[in-house]
């Protein structure tokens, strides 16, 4: 690899106060890039020609500096030369790394994986990410420690030595021996594209080795539940508690658009009498700490009341008997089953459905169903919206009345008497001309 421009020089650093010999300084530039070190050595500035930097003379002192200054040289390019032969890459902070004795950097990208995640892991417990958010952070490096071993047969690799090339790479590779789809791929890019940002912030790297990557993903419509599907869930009658629970759960988010863990975490001091007087559930979001503002509906009060002496919520102190997530959806799949449900159900569906088939299929504005969904924008609440059938459906009965030629409307008995006088008018007249005519 052949970088665009190098340069070294030496030169006496200006010291803060007057003194008779100045440190001398080592600039090292690549491709416009500069970095200063000090070589611990001094010299009289008097005795320096700043054009050969170098020592004036031939005094043993001159001589020793001077010996000293190109041995420094000579190893920063035979440092370099290595680097060129082994395809490495060659930066300004690597060459500094080298001549102070730091070749062996820690600076890898698996470690700073491994630190970023831990850090993470200690913010769970303070409620600033989700248990599953960092989960998702641990296959990530797995994935590319996984990558690592594979295509360069290496523990780690050095965040200098990353190229646009690695990360081709990595996204051919989760595609074909991960078999990820596409865009579960570029999640996985994106969480390997943190830690690079993470060394740029640092100064580990100069600039983001990835910046010309781009990826596209793929539209992925996730359509609600239809008000029928609703109703089969609500109306089937379940032979276990197991699933009725479940049920219940699933359609309390339907009525209140909550997320899974939400409804998971919901006290009874998260309900709240609105300014109508009536009970809201008035909570921030866990996911993104935003707040939500819900009336409850009919459907949610009565799940509640079922539940209020459930001894699982009396241990928990919530007001459902919220299962694990994992759990809750392995459970909607037999629910979609015995419902006879062709679509996957899952439990992020149901606050689709509500933010679709409850709210904005009813006429509810999409500026309120954004606050009830604790959206931070209307575009977010805009991919929940009904589908494009109702939509269009909804829209199209609408000129279906405006086109629709009116019909005469029915001779009433008021108007055939009214036709009647006419019509004697009518004869009295013509006998009236005759007569005089």
């Amino acid at each position: 690899m052949l970088e665009n421009s190098f340069r070294l020089t030496f030169f006496l650093k200006s010291p803060k106060r007057v003194t008779s010999q100045r440190l001398i300084y080592l600039r090292i530039t690549v491709d416009g890039i500069s970095k200063e070190t000090s070589t611990k050595q001094k010299w009289d500035p008097n005795r320096w020609d700043q054009q050969t930097c170098r020592a004036i003379g031939n005094k043993e002192d001159a001589r020793a500096i001077n010996f000293y200054l190109d041995s420094v040289t000579n190893k920063i390019l035979q440092f370099k030369a290595e680097l060129i032969i082994s395809s490495n890459a060659i930066t300004t902070q690597r060459l500094l790394d080298f001549i102070q004795g730091k070749d062996d950097s820690r600076a890898k990208l698996l470690d700073e994986f491994q630190q970023h995640n831990d850090e993470m892991k200690a913010l769970v417990a303070t409620g600033e990410y989700a248990i599953g958010t960092h989960t998702r952070f641990v296959i990530a490096k797995r994935h590319v420690k996984e990558f690592i071993d594979f295509k360069y047969h290496s523990s780690d690799i050095e965040f200098r030595d990353l190229k646009y090339d690695f990360i081709k790479d990595y996204e051919f590779f989760l595609k074909t021996v991960k078999h990820c789809n596409n865009n579960t791929t570029l999640k996985h890019i994106t969480y390997l594209r943190k830690m690079v940002m993470r060394a740029v912030h640092k100064d580990i790297l100069q600039k983001d080795p990835f910046a010309s990557f781009k990826g596209k993903r793929n539209k992925v419509i996730k359509s609600p539940l239809s008000l029928e599907e609703l109703t089969a869930i609500e109306n089937y009658n379940f032979s276990t508690r197991r699933l009725s629970v479940i049920r219940d759960v699933f359609i309390f988010q339907c009525y209140t658009g909550l997320a899974y863990v939400d409804v998971f975490n919901l006290k009874h001091s998260d309900i709240k009498k609105g300014i109508d007087g009536k009970l809201w559930i008035i909570k921030t979001r866990q996911k993104t700490d935003s707040p939500f503002h819900v009336p409850l509906l009919p459907q949610a009060m009565k799940i509640i009341e079922l539940y209020k002496n459930d001894l699982t919520c009396q241990q928990r102190g919530t007001i459902l008997p919220v299962a694990s997530n994992q759990k809750m959806n392995e459970y909607l799949k037999e629910i979609a089953a015995l419902c006879g449900l062709t679509c996957s159900l899952n439990t992020h569906k149901a606050r689709r459905t509500f933010g679709s088939t409850v709210t904005l299929a009813n006429g509810v504005p999409i500026h309120v169903v954004k606050e009830m969904l604790g959206h931070s924008s209307v575009k977010q609440t805009e991919e929940y919206a009904i589908t494009e059938q109702v939509s269009i459906g909804r829209e199209m009965e609408v000129l279906n009345k405006k086109l629709q030629v009116p019909t005469e409307s029915p001779i009433t008995e008021s108007d055939k008497i009214l036709i009647e006088l006419k019509k004697e008018m009518d004869d009295l007249k013509r006998l009236i001309v005759g007569r005089y005519a």
